[in-house]
């Protein structure tokens, strides 16, 4: 089991079990979302993964992806930390965002894959041995 928090610390959450994938996304949604190059993520399923505190002061905002499918983006309305997606087309997942994971050791870990490399910041350079995908998947 892992357990995670935004900055403030009015929100936690938990995920039992291992990740099904470790990912980069370099799309410009993540891009703005996360103010940075990338997401960093480790995405578990769904039904191992809980709010344990503060479920009512998470906010989301709903963007639509190039899928036009929904990427429901989840935050703390407090500190604003970003947490988790929820993605339209990963039904059964939970895409965390790694940073806000407790536990240096389990964010630590090495990228499976990195998704949306069209929108790949030039100066951001592969991660060796993970996968590459133009968009996603």
């Amino acid at each position: 089991m892992a357990t995670g928090s935004c900055l403030c610390g009015a929100v936690t959450y938990e995920y039992k079990g291992s990740p099904m994938v470790t990912a980069l996304c370099h799309c410009t949604d993540c891009q703005k979302w996360s103010g940075g190059a990338y997401t960093s993520n480790i995405v578990v399923p769904r039904s191992e993964f809980s709010v344990t505190k503060g479920q009512d002061t998470t906010k989301s905002y709903k963007a639509t992806g190039d899928s036009g499918k929904i990427n429901e983006h989840w935050f703390c309305s407090q500190c604003g930390s970003s947490l988790y997606t929820l993605l339209d087309v990963m039904p059964d997942a939970v895409c965390i965002k790694s940073g806000s994971i407790d536990d240096k050791g389990v964010r630590d870990y090495s990228v499976g894959m990195e998704f949306y490399c069209k929108d790949r910041l030039g100066y951001v350079k592969p991660n060796e041995g993970a996968k590459q995908e133009p968009v996603f998947g």
